[in-house]
Formats: structure tokens, sequence, C-alpha cells
């Protein structure tokens, strides 16, 4: 049986994001809607000054952090937008599971932990029977991510300089055959 959540880990860098959003477009061109949402990082110069969070569906954009944000935790040397996060990026999940086929979250870590409002759509997600894509801080400890990772209905792939070419494939092979299996 194959497995209806899946989880992409592995070092900072190495390109996780960039495997969930190319097997993102690899699903769309196969016709499977996929919605939910992308952390980017955003650069001035060679500086990384924060995080972005994207909408996949909508388009819309908020940021997840930034080093001169105001009010919210801080997680190294930045400032978590919780507003955003939960006004972007949970409502984005939110919504995938409501009408899409395929959810995406990148990524489920320590300072999107930190909304309550990101837990309960992510755990809405892993719940809601259709196929996940998620990308999981390798350092992330919660509870939630335990059990995800946990899950007899989870697969963990790790995403390596020498296998990331081929996982958006590996990924949409996947839930094609997921799709298949349940139709």
């Amino acid at each position: 049986m194959l497995k209806r959540v899946l989880l992409l880990t592995g070092a900072p860098g190495v390109g996780k994001t960039t495997v969930l959003e190319r097997a993102v477009e690899s699903l769309r061109a196969a016709s499977i809607s996929v919605g939910g949402m992308i952390s980017r990082e955003v650069r001035e110069g060679n500086v990384r000054v924060g995080f972005e969070i994207l909408d996949l569906t909508r388009g819309k954009r908020g940021w997840l952090s930034h080093v001169n944000g105001e009010g919210g935790p801080m997680v190294g040397r930045y400032r978590v937008n919780l507003a955003d996060l939960d006004n972007v990026g949970a409502q984005a999940i939110i919504e995938a599971i409501e009408k899409c086929g395929v959810v995406a979250i990148d990524e489920i870590g320590p300072m999107e932990l930190y909304s309550s409002k990101f837990k309960e759509a992510v755990k809405q997600a892993f719940e809601s029977g259709k196929p996940v894509l998620a990308v999981v801080h390798a350092k992330a400890k919660d509870p939630m991510v335990t059990q995800a990772k946990q899950s007899v209905d989870a697969e963990i792939f790790t995403v390596t300089f020498a296998n990331r070419d081929a996982l958006p494939e590996t990924l949409k092979k996947h839930v094609v055959a997921l799709n298949q299996q349940v139709t």
C-alpha cells in the first residue's frame, strides 16, 4: 500500500524546497491540482534577510520572518511574523485541503511551529485523506512532527545532493499511483 504523507527532510541548503517546488510543477503539468504553501529565502545582495511565504493557489505572499521584523518570537536572528504565517501560510493549507487534490507544505520547522493555527492546519492536512508533500526541518521538535514521522501512512525521503534531481519525478509518480489506487 502506498503511503499518503510524503515527508522531505535533509541537511540545510541541500534543496528540499526546490525538490518540493519541482514536484508541484510536475504534478500540475499532469493536471493534478496542488495547493498549500512554500517558504523561500529572501536576500538583499548576498545577505539573507528573511523568508517569505507563498500561497501556491492564490499567489498571495507574506513574510514568515525577517531580520528587521517587529513583534513575534525570535528564531536565530529572525523575528517570526505570526500574522502572515496564520493568514497566508496556514490559510493556504486549509484552502488546499478543501479545494485541491494534493497539499504541499514547506516547511514544518522551528519558525512555523510557533503558530498554533499553522500546526492545526498541518494536522488537518495529515488527517485529510489527501496526499501531502511536506518539508520537515531536520531539527523540528514537536509531538505533531514525531507523530507524523512515525505514522504508518507516512514515508520519509531524505534529500541529498545525489538524489535531489530525481526526487521530484519520484514524488510525482508516487502521487499519480496513489490517485489511481483511490479511483
